[in-house]
């Protein structure tokens, strides 16, 4: 029983995010209203209440697990421990961005001036996190190179591709996208280290 309302709790709040995902493509953030929100997903006041205390908390939890779920995207492609080199690296190396694909709504946000609070921000940081945290990475011919610079280069190149594909409507399969962005590696990058899980055990 318990489970069963944890489920369903946790299916009205997705609910209720996704209700304000689409309304800010329509409206804007700042134009939407809790009434907009519970009549888009077909609740009441008093059930949006029970989540959330009011829209910005709503927002903020939307952008927090998008973020999140963004995170353990790319753990589902990776071994701890494993490394590949960018010769064998092949689509499912890039579940992240099947995973932003398969929620293209969400993401597009980032092409709205007013849009998700935060958004903007902290998608590239998310992606800069990833690059720290779950990965090794070793250069070309192992050239010496400050790797903090070398992440931070990467995972902005890497979110700039995205961005620009975000703003065109995702015209370019994610196959193919996959397939640029692989070569791309290719250019600067010989071998990638999965260290995510191991990092999680550090933290626990």
């Amino acid at each position: 029983m318990n489970n069963e309302k944890t489920q369903r709790l946790n299916r009205t709040k997705s609910h209720l995010k996704q209700a304000l995902a689409h309304l800010i493509t329509e409206k804007g953030y700042h134009s939407v209203t809790v009434k907009d929100i519970v009549d888009y997903a077909a609740y009441n006041r008093s059930t949006f209440y029970t989540h959330y205390s009011d829209k910005i908390e709503l927002a903020e939890d939307l952008l927090l697990s998008m973020m999140k779920e963004l995170e353990a995207s790319v753990s589902k492609s990776y071994v701890s421990g494993q490394k590949i080199y960018t010769t064998k690296l092949n689509q499912p190396s890039f579940n992240i961005v099947l995973y932003i694909y398969h929620n293209r709504i969400f993401f597009s946000l980032i092409n709205y001036d007013d849009t998700l609070p935060g958004l903007h921000t902290r998608f590239p940081q998310t992606i800069l996190k990833i690059y720290n945290e779950q990965f090794d990475f070793e250069t070309i011919n192992n050239t010496p190179v400050n790797m903090e610079y070398f992440k931070r280069y990467t995972a902005y190149g890497f979110y700039g591709l995205l961005r620009n594909w975000i703003y065109n409507g995702f015209k370019e399969t994610p196959e193919n996208f996959i397939k640029e962005v692989i070569d791309l590696s290719k250019t600067h990058i010989h071998s990638v280290k999965y260290i995510g899980d191991q990092n999680t055990k550090q933290k626990i």
